[in-house]
Order: C-alpha cells, then structure tokens, then sequence
C-alpha cells in the first residue's frame, strides 16, 4: 500500500459535474475514487449521452484507454469527489515489483469487459424492475465489500441517470420505484435507500433464467 500511495501522483477534489478526463482525451493515467462517486459517459456522433456506469469510493476507474490510447469514455463526479490519479507508466512498474498488483488489473480490467458484457444482457432480457433490482443488488454488495451496510446507502446518481444506465424512461424508473415501496421492498427518502429484504429480492431476480446483475 505504501508504494501504491507514492504512486498516486495527487489527489485532487472535483465538484459536481466536472470531468475528470475526457472522451478521446490521450491515455495517461488511472483513477481512484477517495471519496464521492463517479459515472463515465459516452457521447455518441449525434451526441446522445450513454451512461456506462458507476464508481464508488476505493474502486479505480479509466482502463478503458488502455487499448487504443485513448480514453474511449468521459468520467463525470456525481457529487463532490476526491479522486487519485496514478500515472499508468508507474503502475506498470509496480506491477513488475507487486505480482498481486499486476493480477489485480488484469482481474479489473476483465470485470470491465464482464461488466460491458452483462450490461447489454440486463437491457436485452429483464423487465424495468429487474433492471432496477439487479443495479440495487449489485450496489449492495459493493457496500459490503467495503465493510459498509448492505441494505442502507445513499444513492450517489439521480433517477435520470438510473433511467439513462439501465435504458428506461424516467417515467417507468419513477413508477418501479413507487411500486416496489408500495409492496415494502424498499424504502426511498430522497436518495437515502433501505432495502428491505435481500433474500426476497434476490429470489425474484432467480425466477427469470436469463437474469443477470449489473456491475457498473
């Protein structure tokens, strides 16, 4: 960990929405949030938005440049973040020092092909509220590997960028998420999030085979 911190070149604060690099910007560096949240984006020829997804605190995020030499995204703070910097040339000399670094990226950059993968499966075969459910479950257990509550969190995005994400309408997020407090399976106040049975949930999800959960 001492050698991953001399690494990090600086941590530096981003206000809401701020980029922290830009699509087709040259692949210098990867980032990993401190604290607050991130989303990368894709902006295509017409200039549509497409939201690719979500980074917490501790999850590092800007792989996507490795192969072409370019940032094939654009990374946008939710809320107020601290993120580090860490040139790519000093991990690569880590890596070469840490074999367990070295397994480490590959392992994260194999979850971002796994993720682009399973995202396209989410919004090919599940209905709105397994979508939603899915992104819900995939948050919590990204909670609970950072030894936080995994039925209480708040949500760094707002319903547009759920609904943008998961590809619904705003309105069709709005009514999933009144229906599934209606039928007490969570609980919202603002972005603050009580799920309120794991299991139930889960066990919904099982009941369409082609399931799967979101990762972004």
């Amino acid at each position: 960990m001492s050698l991953l911190n001399a690494a990090v070149k600086r941590e530096t604060p981003y206000d809401r929405g701020s980029a922290v690099f830009t699509q087709d910007a040259t692949f210098e560096s990867c980032y990993v949030v401190k604290s607050g949240a991130v989303k990368t984006v894709r902006i295509s020829e017409r200039g549509d938005e497409k939201i690719l997804g979500f980074y917490l605190p501790g999850e590092m995020f800007g792989l996507d440049g490795l192969t072409g030499e370019r940032y094939t995204s654009s990374a946008i703070a939710l809320e107020r973040s601290a993120v580090c910097e860490i040139p790519f040339h000093r991990l690569e000399e880590l890596s070469r020092e840490l074999p367990h670094l070295q397994h480490y990226l590959f392992r994260l950059m194999s979850q971002e092909i796994s993720g682009a993968e399973q995202l396209g499966m989410l919004l090919s075969n599940n209905t709105a509220e397994e979508r939603i459910i899915s992104m819900f479950l995939t948050l919590s257990s990204r909670q609970a590997r950072r030894k936080l509550s995994a039925t209480r969190f708040r949500l760094p995005m707002a319903r547009g960028e759920i609904a943008n994400f998961l590809g619904l309408a705003l309105e069709t997020v709005s009514r999933v998420l009144s229906r599934m407090q209606k039928q007490q399976q969570i609980r919202l106040d603002g972005r603050d999030i009580e799920l309120l049975d794991l299991d139930a949930l889960q066990r919904q999800l099982r009941q369409n085979p082609d399931f799967c959960v979101a990762t972004g």
